[in-house]
């Protein structure tokens, strides 16, 4: 799996998190940068997010993460110390 598969793989949880099919994710975006992203949502993205990879992700990971892209390389870590 690559950095491009979970953007793609986390575009369509946005969609279906925050119900606006016009999201468009890109490495650098952040939640300034999405109208719908507001701290409720945040907590909605993050529970689809750990169900889909079958992960969890620490208080201190989710304050680490500047942009989608580094949330995107976490995943990625997670799912390579799973193996």
């Amino acid at each position: 799996m690559t950095v491009q598969d979970v953007l793609s793989q986390f575009n369509e949880i946005f969609i279906d998190v925050l119900d606006d099919e016009d999201i468009k994710l890109n490495l650098e975006t952040t939640a300034d940068d999405v109208e719908e992203w507001d701290s409720l949502s945040h907590i909605q993205l993050i529970v689809a997010i750990e169900n889909k990879y079958d992960i969890r992700f620490t208080a201190s990971e989710m304050e680490s993460y500047r942009n989608v892209g580094e949330m995107c390389n976490g995943i990625l870590n997670k799912l390579a110390a799973k193996v």
